[in-house]
């Protein structure tokens, strides 16, 4: 069995483990179930800081990208798509999917989204019924400034459909301030349960513009309408995963009892950065850098997969590589959820010094000392 520290799945917890193992009722029928789940929403909302309502969908984290898109899309719909990255530019194939037009705003992927230089675009291009945007894109770890891109997107009248499933709760989502109308979480990552779930809050606005639509949905499992009255009706419209479901519930409970969340995924970040630079690895990014993962560009020395062979093999630690265009490219490691704890770190740096220089990098210093000095400075207990 391996420790796995990849940018989701992350490590579960035990008692979300023992979650998913109570007795199932029948959740179709057990309307103690439905109050539970409307429960977890509302628990849900109340971590993202929104009244909006959240939807929990029986499926990976991939199908609440496709149901924000089925919902709001109709055939010619223009949708503009923040692109600077791999999940990006990934959301255009959603909106096309469902007949909508997109139309990519592409940037440099090492750097975040600018919202003044995008500003400058929207002052003469915002004619789009919604934008997508990815918070943090995982395969490079580039995090975007949702904070300041969503707001100003909305001031030009175009819904915001928010990809956070591996930024949320390892760095500030609030829904409402930021004025998010579709926001889209998943299990696997910061959250910390087992992949297999996905959940949306979806605003007002969001609702207005699913019911106010000229044609039909083009899908009935990634159509974000067929919940409606679910509550009142007391009815779901497929049979709730209801184990997965309870191990959610246990993974919140975890992230409402954690009130230094941020704070620990913040410092840890910070000092996995840090000790990647001065060891003389390059940070893939040149700015951007998401608190849930950390991405080095592979050294001239070796290749992506000795590097992970060599941590599973030798360590039994696995971290990721990435894909697509960055396919060999980078190194990933993954500090979100229960996997942004100082132990797990220290361990995982400590094998991937020994796997640098077995593969014979040059190194400047220790991974696992520099880590160690920047969490003591930033108040982390070794």
């Amino acid at each position: 069995m391996y420790k796995i520290m990849t940018p989701g799945p992350t490590q579960v917890k035990e008692n979300v483990r023992m979650a998913r193992s109570f007795p199932c009722t029948n959740p179709d029928l057990d309307e103690t179930f439905v109050d539970f789940y409307k429960e977890t929403c509302e628990l849900i909302s109340r971590l993202l800081h929104t009244g909006n309502e959240t939807l929990i969908l029986g499926g990976e984290g991939i199908l609440g990208l496709e149901a924000a898109c089925a919902s709001l899309t109709e055939p010619g719909d223009p949708v503009l798509v923040l692109d600077n990255g791999v999940y990006g530019r990934g959301f255009a194939d959603f909106v096309s999917m469902y007949g909508g037009k997109p139309v990519l705003y592409s940037v440099d992927e090492k750097n975040p989204i600018d919202p003044a230089a995008l500003e400058e675009y929207l002052k003469e291009h915002h004619d789009y019924k919604y934008a997508t945007l990815v918070h943090c894109d995982t395969p490079s770890g580039m995090l975007n400034d949702i904070s300041a891109l969503c707001p100003l997107l909305k001031k030009y009248g175009i819904l915001t459909v928010v990809d956070s499933v591996s930024g949320m709760f390892g760095e500030d989502v609030r829904v409402d301030d930021f004025q998010i109308d579709l926001l889209c979480g998943g299990s696997q990552k910061a959250v910390s349960a087992p992949p297999g779930l996905t959940f949306v809050t979806v605003s007002d606005a969001a609702w207005a513009a699913i019911d106010g639509r000229n044609v039909p949905i083009a899908s009935f499992y990634a159509n974000l309408k067929v919940f409606e009255g679910y509550y009142e009706k007391k009815w779901f419209p497929y049979t709730m995963p209801i184990s997965d479901i309870y191990g959610l519930r246990a993974a919140f409970d975890n992230i409402a009892g954690d009130p230094d969340m941020l704070a620990r995924h913040a410092r840890i970040g910070a000092a996995c950065r840090a000790a990647v630079r001065a060891v003389g690895l390059n940070l893939h990014l040149a700015s951007g850098f998401s608190n849930t993962v950390t991405v080095f560009d592979v050294p001239k020395e070796t290749t992506a997969d000795a590097i992970l062979q060599t941590m599973r093999q030798k360590h039994g630690i696995m971290l990721a590589g990435s894909f697509d265009s960055l396919a060999g490219q980078v190194i990933r490691i993954g500090h979100m959820g229960s996997n942004a704890n100082v132990v797990d770190m220290i361990e995982t740096l400590d094998a991937l010094d020994d796997t640098l220089r077995e593969l014979n990098v040059p190194l400047k210093g220790q991974l696992r000392m520099i880590f160690q000095e920047e969490v003591s400075k930033k108040g982390l207990v070794l």
